[in-house]
């Protein structure tokens, strides 16, 4: 991949090779092939997976982001299955925000099935705030990204999206990546944070949650993310999808 001597426009921050694809791949990939400069930092190397070894896995991510467009992926090398929102997970997490200088960060919602997950959304929240400080005794220059926002596919208990990104053009080529991850996803259906439907497989069930908030758009297929603020509107005649 081409190096990072320019900053990311956007990073997605997860804990597991595979969850960017799972929870975001249709937004980043719009927005790479949009010339945004977007990367992913996996903060372990799925090692405790039941299935696949950490070699398959990084071929799998390599791969993935080679198809997605990004410009860097890399892995922070936290233990998987016993990530803790603790001084030292912060500070590397701080200190590969210096390196990539991202203007966006996207990670977790603050709930999810798997505890990395849960841990994932609040370390990354932190390491964001502290990689700010110029006291911070990690390399690189501080740096602070402008929005955190928190992908939601899959979780009921997020509530409502604030916002929905319109996939439509781009879910055939999130399905692909997903589906390089063979060692995760060959013959089942269940993954991170989807949960079956039924007899359905994997990438059918993806495709069907996909369309339901695409739906809230009142298009075919969308990914939909929270964020602490409000939205701002520029004035009423700009907003968008139809009441009626």
């Amino acid at each position: 991949m081409p190096d990072t001597a320019a900053p990311l426009d956007i990073l997605a921050i997860m804990a597991h090779p595979d969850d960017a694809e799972l929870l975001c791949g249709g937004a980043l990939i719009k927005s790479a092939g949009r010339g945004r400069r977007v990367g992913v930092l996996d903060l372990t190397a799925g090692e405790m997976g039941s299935s696949g070894s950490v070699a398959t896995r990084s071929r799998e991510a390599t791969a993935s982001a080679a198809q997605m467009g990004l410009v860097h992926r890399r892995c922070a090398g936290l233990p998987d299955s016993a990530l803790e929102n603790d001084s030292g997970s912060r500070r590397i997490v701080a200190e590969h925000i210096r390196a990539l200088r991202p203007d966006i960060v996207i990670t977790h919602w603050r709930v999810g099935r798997h505890r990395d997950h849960r841990v994932a959304s609040e370390l990354v929240r932190d390491a964001c705030f502290l990689s700010g400080l110029h006291k911070l005794d990690v390399a690189g220059e501080p740096f602070r990204p402008n929005k955190l926002v928190y992908a939601t596919a899959f979780r009921e208990d997020a509530g409502p999206p604030d916002f929905v990104i319109d996939i439509t053009e781009q879910l055939e080529r999130k399905l692909d990546v997903i589906s390089l991850y063979a060692s995760q996803f060959d013959g089942v259906r269940q993954a991170g944070e989807v949960y079956p439907g039924g007899d359905r497989p994997l990438l059918e069930q993806i495709r069907v949650q996909m369309a339901h908030y695409g739906s809230l758009i009142r298009v075919r297929y969308g990914e939909p993310f929270r964020v602490d603020e409000a939205l701002e509107v520029d004035e009423l005649s700009s907003l968008g999808v139809s009441t009626f």
